[in-house]
């Protein structure tokens, strides 16, 4: 492992395994999301998403939300509990704005993950593991 390697290591450590609770998350968010940089070790700071829900009668992604995640990587509360519904969700991560402000080139102009949520009473988090030239995303807790 080069010298560098340790350090950015333990820092995306220590975002993966944060404390129970960020102070940043607000109570009762049904839905988040962190990306992680791990190409540095680092959170996302800065990238831009985008929430869309598949509406049942036209079949067409209706925009929920545009933001952009905050200096820890996180976007807490991109739904609020009434707007929560059962369907099929999208989060669109534009990747390529992300590197290109890094001066890194990269391999995926965005990602979307495409997820389905059954019930209103759940609570649901999207992390995004990311690098210039791949991508890991989960169920997280």
């Amino acid at each position: 492992m080069s010298s560098g390697a340790a350090p950015r290591l333990l820092r995306l450590q220590r975002h993966l395994d944060p404390p129970e609770r960020s102070s940043m998350e607000p109570l009762g968010s049904p839905l988040t999301t962190h990306v992680l940089d791990t190409a540095s070790g680092v959170p996302a700071r800065g990238l831009c998403l985008c929430l869309s829900r598949l509406e049942d009668h036209s079949q067409q992604w209706m925009q929920l939300r545009t933001s952009y995640t905050d200096p820890d990587g996180r976007c807490p509360g991109l739904l609020t509990q009434d707007q929560m519904k059962a369907g099929t969700y999208k989060l669109t991560f534009d990747t390529a704005a992300y590197w290109r402000k890094r001066g890194q080139e990269s391999f995926y102009p965005y990602v979307e993950v495409v997820f389905t949520i059954p019930s209103e009473a759940q609570k649901f988090h999207v992390p995004l593991l990311l690098s210039p030239w791949s991508y890991t995303t989960y169920r997280g807790s």
